[in-house]
């Protein structure tokens, strides 16, 4: 860290319960207050945006619980969603038709387009979707 530069905020770690989908908001809220000094406004909407799809799709495909987990660390954003169900996402494909008023099943999509980058890992049990944002230069 820069002498003056501003501490890197303290990480987030929450255990969601199965299907509890009012966590969801919790988890923007919380992330917001951890983004709070980081990199502005547009950056933590993003990264809500982001974190609201990951937390959704564990908990609504997965029928189980989920951990969430955001850090910043050199300048980057990092938030991980671990989930207990075997099986890697995958975005939709673009080619797809689909009704344009359908509101499903665009969260990767979404997540593809938005975070600098992204990913999934396999875990003993489940598997761990997450995606990074870097600050943005003034």
């Amino acid at each position: 860290m820069t002498p003056g530069a501003a501490a890197e905020p303290e990480p987030l770690h929450r255990r969601l319960g199965c299907t509890d989908l009012k966590s969801v908001s919790e988890v923007r809220r919380v992330l917001r207050e951890l983004l709070g000094q980081w990199d502005g406004p547009d950056t933590a909407d993003v990264a809500q945006l982001l974190a609201s799809e990951l937390v959704t799709n564990a908990l609504v495909h997965t029928g189980h619980g989920a951990v969430v987990t955001a850090t910043v660390a050199s300048a980057t954003l990092r938030v991980e969603v671990r989930d207990f169900m075997a099986g890697l996402p995958l975005p939709d494909p673009a080619h797809r038709r689909r009704d344009p008023l359908d509101v499903n099943g665009r969260g990767l999509a979404l997540v593809q387009s938005l975070a600098d980058s992204w990913g999934v890992r396999t875990q003993s049990a489940g598997k761990v979707v997450w995606f990074e944002l870097r600050e943005r230069p003034v």
